[in-house]
């Protein structure tokens, strides 16, 4: 499951010994509706390989203008701190499960 966090849990978490993926969205965004199924499903088939959290950039915008985020559902896969891949709009299962396996 995707856990909702903010800042202070963002920046712990991606201080620790698995991957991140997150979510960045907002509560009023059609797309990122669509997409909140298809991550959970994907982060159970991924569960205990990575960490899949969702940040509300309405409630983080500091984490918004830190990642430069102007658009969402915004995906962001993160290794030590660092983000190593994103990914901008909705996707698809069979995508989701591409982006974050070719990246994790």
């Amino acid at each position: 499951m995707a856990e909702k966090v903010n800042s202070a849990q963002f920046d712990e978490l991606l201080k620790g010994d698995k991957p991140v993926v997150c979510d960045f969205f907002a509560t009023w965004c059609g797309p990122c509706k669509m997409l909140a199924p298809v991550l959970e499903q994907v982060a159970a088939e991924y569960a205990g390989k990575a960490a899949f959290i969702k940040v509300d950039v309405d409630e983080c915008v500091d984490l918004a203008a830190r990642y430069g985020i102007m658009s969402i559902p915004y995906v962001a896969i993160f290794k030590d701190g660092e983000m190593v891949a994103k990914s901008l709009g909705f996707m698809p299962k069979a995508e989701l499960e591409e982006f974050v396996s070719s990246n994790i």
